[in-house]
């Protein structure tokens, strides 16, 4: 008789944003397309956008900018194909 080596199972996951208490929390920054410049991320998305307007203030010129947002996602098995976790 053969003893069971392996166990193989076919398992769904899904993804989505991480809210749990230990996520990293989702920050901003907004680069300037013109000379590249970036503002520090922040969690707050008023630095950022106070940052643009007084680097536009700064450079006139300087008025299409990039916004960067760093968002933590996790998966999670989900028991069948159907089924939200």
């Amino acid at each position: 008789m053969s003893s069971l080596r392996a166990l193989v199972r076919h398992v769904y996951w899904t993804i989505a944003p991480d809210k749990e208490p230990d996520a990293e929390p989702v920050t901003y920054a907004l680069q300037c397309v013109t000379c590249s410049e970036k503002s520090e991320r922040s969690e707050d998305w008023e630095e950022p956008q106070d940052w643009a307007l007084k680097h536009s203030g700064r450079n006139p010129s300087h008025q299409t900018y990039r916004e960067h947002i760093t968002r933590p996602w996790r998966t999670r098995m989900k028991s069948e194909p159907g089924a939200r976790s």
